[in-house]
């Protein structure tokens, strides 16, 4: 029996914490990705990004400037809980795609920063230009989903 072609293809489901190999692969690959937060009026406000991804710590992280719009989403939304705000990193290349969901908060700390820098070195092959208003968004992650 086949496949009807208007039938929907259920979205694979991936553990962000322990992804398959090739998931994983395609996230070590040179790809820019998309940021996606909220708006205060709950519209989405996509961003082209570098990502990096550590599933053994559970976060992705991406570099932005203090004052960019995703940081001031982010912010907004954080919540006093301190949970973060709902974001989602999505990266693809012809019609294989990767996406990883979770709580971002922007982090300050000079090492944190400094660690995100190497990481997006090694992964994008060039260190990132010097910005004294770079801040880190990280983003603890909550699910994972593609087609690697």
């Amino acid at each position: 029996m086949t496949e009807s072609p208007s039938a929907p293809r259920a979205t694979p489901r991936i553990d962000p914490l322990d992804p398959p190999e090739p998931y994983l692969s395609f996230w070590r690959e040179r790809h820019h990705c998309t940021l996606t937060t909220l708006r205060p009026d709950g519209s989405p406000h996509v961003a082209p990004v570098g990502v990096t991804y550590d599933p053994a710590a559970g976060v992705a992280r991406v570099l932005a400037r203090r004052t960019s719009r995703k940081v001031a989403h982010i912010r907004a939304a954080a919540g006093e809980d301190g949970s973060g705000a709902r974001v989602a990193v999505c990266q693809h290349a012809g019609r294989r795609w990767a996406t990883l969901e979770g709580r971002a908060r922007i982090r300050t700390e000079p090492a944190a920063v400094a660690e995100a820098e190497l990481r997006f070195e090694e992964r994008y092959g060039r260190r990132p230009t010097p910005n004294p208003d770079r801040v880190l968004i990280e983003i603890t992650l909550t699910r994972a989903m593609g087609r690697p």
